[in-house]
C-alpha cells in the first residue's frame, strides 16, 4: 500500500482507526490527503464523527434517580 495513493477501499477499512487518533502521522496524513480529493469518503467520514458526537452527547444524559433505584434493586436480587 502506498501511503500517497491510498484508494477509497483502504481508506474505508481504516476509518476508524484515523477517527479513534490511532494511525501514527504517516498513514493519517494520507487519509487527511484522500479525504481531501475525495467526497465520498470525506462524507462518509463526516458522517461517521457526528455519528461518534450524537452517541457521546446521549451517553451524557442520566437517567431518572427511579430508575436508577428500580435497575439496582434488580440487580441486587441476583
Amino acid at each position: 500500500m502506498s501511503e500517497d495513493k491510498l484508494n477509497c477501499e483502504e481508506v474505508i477499512e481504516q476509518l476508524f482507526t484515523y477517527l479513534d487518533g490511532e494511525l501514527d502521522h504517516v498513514h493519517s496524513a494520507a487519509i487527511d490527503r484522500h479525504l481531501e480529493r475525495c467526497r465520498d469518503c470525506f462524507s462518509r467520514a463526516e458522517f461517521e464523527k457526528r455519528l461518534r458526537e450524537r452517541i457521546r452527547a446521549s451517553a451524557k444524559a442520566s437517567a431518572p434517580d427511579s430508575l436508577h433505584r428500580r435497575v439496582k434493586g434488580l440487580l441486587d436480587q441476583y
